[in-house]
């Protein structure tokens, strides 16, 4: 079994895993994990400075109002490892600019990093294909030079389309590439 494909399972101890939807109680840890996330999975590529003034806090704060305004077509998971949440992720409507196609896309997914390949990532990807296999296709955008996860979408089926978007921290360009997977085909 190749236990990096995120299509395939579960890791071998992934009894102990959860994907269930997110809560307003849970922002404070699923802010931990992104900051984190984005700090250590972006080092050396984002500024420094910047990934260093990243506030837990601050992100706590936007994403309990984000969470209390709902209604925006968004649904975010998280994955409890035997009843701690570990991981994160937020999906919806794709935004072609500021409208919204008929298609999904990923918008984040992070897995503290102690437990990167224990099966967390996979299992929310799996769950997150799953509720979007009514879409003909799922997009996401990455860093491009994020080899790890890059990796990880491939694994999982996806496949970068050609498109590209500068994105600018600090006014530093750290461009982006799309991926894109139809729901219903996976990799073998």
């Amino acid at each position: 079994m190749n236990d990096e494909n995120p299509l395939r399972g579960p890791a071998p101890d992934a009894p102990s895993l959860q994907v269930r939807p997110m809560t307003l109680d849970d922002c404070d840890r699923v802010s931990e994990i992104r900051v984190r996330g984005w700090q250590y999975a972006y080092r050396g590529l984002m500024p420094q400075p910047f990934l260093d003034g990243l506030s837990v806090e601050r992100d706590a704060e936007r994403r309990r109002a984000r969470f209390l305004d709902g209604g925006d077509g968004v649904t975010e998971l998280v994955v409890e490892r035997d009843g701690a949440i570990v991981g994160w992720a937020a999906h919806g409507p794709y935004r072609e600019g500021e409208v919204r196609t008929g298609d999904a896309e990923l918008y984040a997914i992070y897995v503290d990093a102690a437990h990167l390949g224990t099966g967390a990532g996979r299992a929310l990807l799996a769950t997150v294909l799953g509720q979007c296999a009514g879409y003909a296709r799922v997009y996401l955008w990455v860093l491009k030079g994020n080899a790890r996860a890059r990796r990880f979408y491939e694994i999982a089926g996806f496949a970068a389309d050609g498109a590209e978007e500068p994105y600018v921290v600090d006014g530093v360009p750290v461009p982006e590439v799309r991926y894109v997977i139809e729901p219903g085909v996976t990799s073998a």
